[in-house]
This record gives C-alpha cells, structure tokens and sequence, in this order.
C-alpha cells in the first residue's frame, strides 16, 4: 500500500511557506489590485477554480451572477442583491473573489470544473446555454475594509472622496469628464441608474465588508456630513440594482448576531439601517456547509485526487481492526462510531484523514460560536499534513489515516493553528493551553512532555514499531476534547476512556485494546501521568471515565515548562550575578570578578583582565563558566592562573609584578554542576512569578513568591558551597622557587567568596598576618639583610610583591606602624640618603612613598661629648684639652661605617680594628647592547626571555639600584597595547607606529 504522504502531493504553496497557507485569508483587494510579488496566486482565473471546491452553494451563488448580468433575457430569472453575511472565515471572501473571476475573465473561469458546474445549472435556470463572455461584463468592486472614509488612494481612487465618489471613478474606468457629470448626484436614484447604464454594458457591483466602512469607519473620520451621503447613496443603490437589466451586486457584512464588533450608537444606527435595506432588497447566502469540510481540504491541500486503488487499500487496511470484537466492544461501539458502518465511502471521502478526526472537525469545531469554520480548518489540516509528510520523507513513523490523536503539537504551526482557530477565545486559556501542551503532550522537539516520555521511556514491546507515539497519540486527542471546554455536543465535558483509546488504534493485531489500555491508564496516572488531568470517575459501562486537561496551571507546571527553555548562558549569566553579590572583599582592599568569555582560552582573559595592580591586597573571584578546580576538568584553569601569576614559561611569561598580593577564589567543577541545577530552578521561578497567568492570579502569586524566595536561599547557599578553592602565590623558602598553593575549605558554612574566610585560612597557611599580628619584631623576622639599604618605597612594594612576605592585614597601616615601632624601639633605623638618621615621631610620618628614605640596621649609641659608645661617668680627655679620639668641635653622631662617611664613623672603624673588618662587596656597572631577529631563530627568542627573566628577578629583590637604557622591539599589537599600559604607569614616554 502506498502511504498517503507518498500518494498525495502538497501544493505548492504549502511547500514553500512550511506548512502554513498565509491566503487561507483570501483577499479580494489583492486579488483586484495585487501586483507584482503582492499578486496572490488566486488572481489568476483559473488557479482560483482549481483550488476551489464546486460546494453546492458556491455553485449557486455563481449560477444567480452569470444569469443575471449574462442571461441576455432571462436576467430576470436570477436575483439582484445577494448579501453574504455568514460569520468569519466561512468562505465570504473566497466567493467575493470567484464572482469577480467569473465577471471579469469568464471564459478562463467557466473552462474550470467550478465553471462548468456554473455553466450546467445556468443551462438549466434558463433553458439555454450562457454566453461565453457573458456580454462583457464591467465589475466595480469596494474593497470597504482598505478604504479610509474622506481620504482616497490616488492610484486607485483618483479624485474620489466618498463611497459613491469611488463607486462613479470606478464604473465609468476613471473617464473623469463622465465620472464630473455625474458627482452631484449622491442620492438621485434616477441619476445613479442613469449612470449605470451609461456603461452599456452588464455590470457586477461588489461591496465587501461594507460594515468596516459605516461602522468606525465613518466614525473616525468625524465628518457628519460624509456620513449621511454615504448612507444616502447605499440606499439609493440598493434600490436602483433591482430596476436596471443585467446588473447584480454583491454585499459582504456578517449578520449582527456573528458580529462581535463595538460599534458606537451613530455606527450601531447605520448597521440596522442598511441591515433593513438589505433585508428589503437582497437575500442572504452562504458559500459552504459542514459536508464540505472533506472536499474542500482535498482540493485546497493537494494537488490531484487520490487513486481509488489507493483509498481501496487504504479501507481494507483499517478493518480487521474496526471488526474486531474486543476493539468494538470496549471502543467502537461507546464511542458511537457511526462512520464504521460505511468505512470505505467515508474514508474515500476524507483520505488522507481519519473519518474519526473529520468528525470531530464538522460535529465540534464548527458549532463553536468563535471558529472560523473553513479557515481554521484549512490552516490545522495544512500544518498537519505538512509535517506528516515531513516525518515520513525522514523515515519516521506516520499513521495510515491522520486521526484525532495525530495533530503534531510539537509543531508550532499545528499548535498555534488550534489556538488561534477560534475554538479557545480567551488569551489567558490559550497562553495556558500552549504550556500545556509542551509540558503535558510533547515539546518543541519530540523530547519531552509527560506523554511523550513515556514513549521514549516505554521498554520494548511487539508493538513498538507499529505505533511508537501511541501515548502522545492519546494525549493529543485529551487536548483536542479540552480545548472545546463543555462545548462537546452530547459528550460531555473533555475526553471519554474509550475515545481515547481510539485515537491510539492502528491497523495493527499486534496493538490490542488491552495494550490501549496499558497505554491510557498509564497516561491518567496521579503520579506517574499528566499533572494537569482533571479525572471524572466512571459509572459503569455506560458512563465511562472521562479525561479533561485543566485550564488553571498550577505553579508547578508553569514552572516545569519553563525550565526547559532556560538556556546554559543564562543559567551561567545568573550564577555570575550571584557570585558578584555574594562575594565580599573581608581585610582585603578590593574585589575583583573576572566575567567568562568563552570565546577565548582562559589564560588570554586572565592576562587581558587587568588584574595586576600595585600596592593593593586583592581577592580575584573567578566566573565559573569558565574557570574551576577538581574532577579532571582543571588543566586549563591551572595554567590560565599561573601565566597570571608571572609563573608562564617562554611566550607565555607575563611580566607580573604583584602577583603576590592577589588571591583567587575558584569553585569546585562538582559543587559547580550542583550550583548550575539549583540557578536553572531559581531563574525558572523567577521567570514563572512574572508570567501574566501567575500575576493576575493572587493564590499562585504568593505561591510563586515563597518558591522564588526558597529557590533564592538555595542558589546563595550552593554557590557558597561551590566556591570551595583557593589559589594563591606562595614560597616559603625564600630561597627557594615560587608556585601556585591551594587551600580548600571542607566545612559548609566556610566559603572562597568570603574575604574574612579566606583571609583567616591564608593566616593559618602564613601567607598572611592576621589582625594585630603584625608588629616590629614580625618585621623584623621577615627582613633579609638585602633588605636594609632598600628604600622605604621598595620596602612596601615587597610586601605586596614578593611572595616570601606574608601580606599585612591593613596593608599601608601596619606596615607603618611597625617600622615605627622598630624605630621607637632602637630596632631599626631610617636614613636618609646620605646616612643620616631621620627622627620618626608618629607612625603616620613613615613616608612609605618615599625613595629617598631607608630602612637600616639600628645605629649603635655614641657619646655626644666623646663619640665612644655610649658610656657612664666622666669622659676620658687628651693632653690638648680635646676629647680623646675626636676632632675638636666634632658633633658628628649617626654616620655609618658602611656609607664610607667621615667622622665618628672612621673613629668607630678604627676602635674596631679596621683591618678585621670585611669590605663590602661594591656595586658593579652593566652595559650591553642587542639587536636579534627572533623570527628567524626560536633558540634566540627563549634566550632572550631566560635573559629578561633574570632581569625581572634582580628588579623584584630590589638588587638594581639605576637604570638607564632605550629599546627597540616590533611586537603584535595586541602586546603593544599591554606594553603601552605599563609604559604609562611608570610615567615613560613610549613611541609606537605600525609597520
């Protein structure tokens, strides 16, 4: 047997827009005016009767027009006036377009099969056969719902204002002389037969959608007197079409009772006037009926009829199973299967679709007062189809006859078809109905949804390949009999247990009514099914259970729905918030985040980030998208922070100064994971608490409110856990290497986003001085003797540079206190530079900014009198009256041996015994110069860099004490611009160029 989406083939139309028909919604003003790309295909005459089903009453609407504007004689056995006025989309516009085919280009409409059952029924009205050009007719066609009143369109209108205006430049084909003979005379039923017939020729008048013109329309324009000529000229012209031969006109205003328009008092007035008007003057039609639901899909969905060989073997197909005696008892027969009586006339008459579904579609649909009828339907049945045929031509499954269950709501165009067909009316239900279709049925993607799950999940069963979707199957039909709501005629409100079970039947012995069972009871599970399924107890074999999908969404559902749609940056982008919120600097000075940019390596952001700064304790929180710690997933991590911390090696070695002051906080990549589960559920909360449904509803509002405070506190607290990992730059030995150390915090209540935390963690490790332990003998014990000489300014830079010093819990403050203390206390000195003792007097004037002031050993006591030490008693003198081993006059008191000053320091050097005394090593010039490519050569370029890492290490221990020098390097600009910045922070003046 040949499958339907083989046997029948789409037009082409429906091909092209995926499903979608965008001129279900004919518009006769584009099938009149249309050009070029705005031309629809049913301008054309003859596609136009090839799309269209010849229904009876299209037919006779036709047949009355062609009789009365080209029936020579017999005008008169066919009526004037026809006023369509069925409610929307039942086809008004569709017959507007066919009667201006048949006026203005009969003979390519009459050669259709639409046009040959014309021209039968006129043969027999009149007893002759039409003319083939029907005289010639000249159509004047009123688009009303594309025209302003007061205000024309050049192009189409010319001159014309009013509607009678645009009904004279119309009739007499913009002839201006004849259109101003004629323009005074609005209400003159004399005058306007007059200048119908001046046309000689027959002549079709269509007014469609006459309402949107006096209704608003004339409200808007706010000029009564337009009004009453225009209300005038209907009039008139509704009376003078009766009295001319050969002149039919056609009006499209829905009767009030299908009308839901607002209309004002004066708009309200005018409707009930031209309602009497055509009352008196017209008769009202329609252009289908529900028993052409069927035909008119066909011929609007495909291209050719099925084969009979087709549907034949299609029929036979389905029953062994509509015979079987199980199926017909529990299913066929309670359900009230009328159309298994005469199966195959009335699968021929519905193939590609199930007679089960067409009957729901005529019985249901069409009596629900809000469904478009014709238009609904086409639109439904076209995505369906389209995305039938999509899932065979990629070798999925497709059911033999498309049934109640098989609408794919994982298709958005099938879904927002139903939707917005007119059978939901309410925007709240629809948005509700849309959630429930995704987290009830199926998703987007065939993933998910309740009952699509248990197919997936379903283990293997005989009957798996002949009917794979049977649960989505027979939730789809569920949600088919909700969306009627109460309005099911004779079935109650949702769906019954046994058509629910016949929505999943294929023609397969393989798939019992026992299985539909298994199936459905599953489905109607309290806690294993669909959350949302409002379940009414069965009474017995006459009263089966029925199945109803509630409108009200709980908080849950609503929340299970969009916690799907939560992508991985957005879940990432909330947790980076939270981190920054949650992060705190404690005793360090600043707080830094570094955000993920994931299109880069690690290492390039944490190089990029501006993280070294000087003279500043800093707690560098990592994002988590991109960096963690832990579970074989830390390499890139690990490399990124230590090319940050200067500890790269060859074209990675950055020339990082205050790596040592820096200390990252990192998270676990497991805790991570956990972090990441419980931010998707607080964002989904989040976003559910401002869903219209949930704001305009005060029970799910503080429902949804407590949810999202909770989601809150167990995002913070997971994060808290996550950042778990500490990385810092640390050397014990200070002769030792420097290397990236961690710390790891084990309890729950301790957390790297803490900067008390971390602090007092890095203080057990001796990285850093706690609160208040930082004073002169601490100083003093972290003093090498390199360090006295230095400046007070390197002093300080070293304890934010140099990883051997732990870092000082008030940075500047505490520093400046010790030395002062040390000071006080004879510990240390400050110098000046020429070895001068500075007198401190206040921790506040240890100029720590200073490169002039130095820190020294202390300076031994001397006798201001005699320049000995420090003694008791008398001084010793000499003969001359001199003190002994001084120089008369000489006040000299703190000179250092090793400055290599005069005075007292030569006499405390020579009491010493100078010649024990070792010299100190002196300072020793360097000068070179260079000049390499290192393009050519590899080799050169990481000699270089081992020669300039020997440089940087001289220049951290403070062992260079002059520079002067200039350099010439090309470099990629991205580096050019990181040398700049460092450039400008030490005030020199750089050249750059491109080359």
């Amino acid at each position: 047997m040949t499958p339907w989406w083989k046997a029948l083939k789409l037009r082409q139309e429906i091909l092209s827009a995926s499903g979608q028909i965008d001129d279900v919604q004919m518009s006769l003003f584009r099938a009149v005016h249309g050009t070029g790309a705005d031309r629809p295909p049913y301008a054309d005459a003859a596609y136009y009767g090839e799309i269209t089903h010849p229904t009876e009453r299209l037919i006779d609407l036709l047949t009355e027009i062609a009789v009365r504007v080209g029936g020579g004689d017999d005008y008169l056995k066919a009526r004037a006036v026809t006023r369509l006025d069925q409610g929307m989309g039942g086809g008004k516009s569709h017959a507007c377009i066919g009667a201006f085919h048949l006026a203005a280009n009969p003979e390519a409409l009459l050669d259709t099969e639409l046009g040959h059952r014309v021209a039968d029924r006129a043969k027999a009205k009149m007893g002759r056969h039409l003319a083939a050009d029907l005289g010639r007719p000249h159509v004047v066609v009123l688009p009303c719902d594309h025209m302003t009143p007061g205000a024309g369109v050049q192009e189409i209108d010319g001159p014309a204002r009013s509607l009678y205006e645009r009904f004279l430049w119309r009739l007499f084909a913009k002839d201006y002389p004849l259109y101003e003979s004629y323009l005074p005379y609005w209400s003159d039923k004399n005058k306007i037969a007059e200048a119908i017939r001046a046309v000689n020729r027959p002549v079709l008048i269509i007014v469609d959608e006459v309402l949107d013109y006096i209704g608003n329309g004339l409200d808007g324009a706010s000029k009564p007197e337009l009004a009453a000529q225009d209300m005038a000229f209907l009039r008139a012209l509704l009376d003078v079409v009766n009295d001319v031969p050969h002149v039919a006109m056609l009006v499209v205003m829905i009767a009030s009772d299908a009308d839901k328009t607002a209309l004002s008092r004066a708009a309200q007035d005018r409707r009930d006037d031209l309602n009497t008007l055509l009352e008196r003057n017209g008769i009202p039609a329609t252009v289908t009926e529900v028993g052409d639901f069927a035909d008119i899909l066909r011929r609007r969905l495909f291209e050719a009829e099925p084969s009979p060989e087709i549907i034949n073997a299609t029929a036979a197909l389905h029953e062994p199973v509509l015979s079987d005696k199980a199926w017909s008892k529990h299913v066929w027969d309670a359900v009230g299967a009328s159309w298994r009586h005469r199966w195959k006339a009335e699968v021929a008459a519905c193939y590609p679709f199930h007679p089960m579904l067409m009957s729901l579609a005529k019985e249901e649909w069409s009596k629900v007062t809000g469904f478009q009828r014709v238009r609904s339907t086409i639109r439904i049945f076209a995505a369906t189809v389209y995305a039938q045929q999509q899932r065979g031509m990629s070798g999925e499954w497709v059911p033999p006859l498309i049934g109640p269950g098989d609408l794919p709501l994982s298709d958005s165009t099938v879904r927002e078809a139903l939707l917005g067909s007119g059978l939901v009316e309410d925007e709240r239900t629809i948005a509700n109905y849309r959630s429930l279709a995704e987290i009830e049925v199926v998703n987007h993607d065939s993933s998910a949804g309740t009952a699509r799950r248990q197919d997936l999940e379903r283990t293997a069963v005989q009957w798996s390949g002949a009917n794979p979707r049977a649960t989505e199957r027979a939730a789809t039909f569920i949600f088919l009999a909700s969306i009627v709501g109460t309005l099911r005629p004779g079935r109650g409100r949702g769906a019954s247990a046994p058509e629910v079970k016949a929505a999943t039947s294929v023609p397969d012995a393989s798939y019992t009514v026992t299985d539909a069972d298994a199936v459905v009871d599953e489905l109607v599970n309290p806690e294993r099914g669909m959350s949302a399924l409002d379940i009414i107890p069965g009474q017995g074999n006459n009263k089966p259970a029925r199945y109803f999908l509630s409108t009200r969404l709980t908080h849950r559902m609503l929340v299970n729905n969009i916690r799907r749609t939560i992508t991985p940056a957005e879940r990432d982008q909330v947790i980076a918030e939270f981190a920054k919120k949650l992060a705190n600097t404690g005793p360090f000075r600043d707080l830094t985040f570094v955000p993920a940019d994931l299109q880069r390596e690690p290492a390039a952001v944490l190089a990029t980030s501006g993280l070294d700064t000087a003279h500043t304790t800093r707690l560098i929180v990592l994002d988590p998208a991109q960096f963690s710690l832990r579970n074989g997933t830390e390499q890139s991590t690990i490399e990124a922070l230590a090319i940050a911390m200067g500890l790269g090696q060859g074209a990675q070695q950055l020339p990082v100064l205050w790596a040592s002051s820096a200390v990252f906080a990192v998270v676990n990549t497991q805790r991570r994971g956990l972090a990441r589960g419980v931010a998707v559920e607080y964002l989904a909360r989040l976003r559910a608490l401002a869903a219209p449904e949930v704001q305009n509803d005060d029970e799910l509002k503080a429902t949804g409110t407590k949810d999202l405070n909770d989601a809150r506190q167990q995002l913070e607290k997971s994060l808290k856990r996550a950042y778990q990992h500490v990385v810092y730059l640390a050397q014990p030995d200070p002769n030792g290497d420097r290397y990236l150390d961690q710390l790891t915090f084990d309890e729950d209540n301790s957390t790297a986003l803490d900067g008390t935390s971390v602090w007092k963690a890095l203080a057990d490790r001796d990285k850093v001085f706690d609160k208040g332990q930082f004073g002169a003998r601490a100083l003093l014990h972290n003093l090498r003797d390199q360090d006295y000489g230095k400046t007070l300014s390197d002093i300080r830079a070293a304890f934010y540079s140099a990883p051997r010093l732990p870092l000082l819990y008030d940075g500047d403050r505490d520093l400046q206190q010790a030395i002062y203390d040390a000071v006080s206390g004879g510990l240390v000195s400050i110098v000046d530079g020429a070895g001068t003792e500075v007198a401190v007097t206040a921790p506040s004037q240890v100029n720590l900014a200073s490169t002039g002031l130095r820190l020294a050993k202390a300076q031994p006591k001397s006798c201001r009198k005699c320049g000995r030490p420090a003694h008791d008693g008398t001084c010793s003198t000499s003969g001359d009256g001199t003190t002994d081993g001084t120089t008369s006059g000489s006040d000299s008191s703190t000179g250092s041996g090793e400055s290599g000053s005069s005075g007292s320091g030569a006499g405390n050097a020579s009491e010493s015994g100078s010649g024990d005394t070792p010299t100190k090593a002196k300072d020793q010039q360097v000068a070179f110069s260079f000049s390499s490519n290192l393009l050519a050569n590899s080799d050169s370029a990481d000699g270089f860099a081992a020669l300039f890492r020997a440089f940087y290490m001289t220049l951290d221990e403070r062992q260079i004490s002059y520079l002067q020098g200039t350099i010439q390097l090309v470099l990629q600009a991205e580096a050019a611009e990181q040398l700049r910045e460092r450039l400008v922070e030490l005030g020199i003046t750089a050249t750059f160029k491109e080359i």
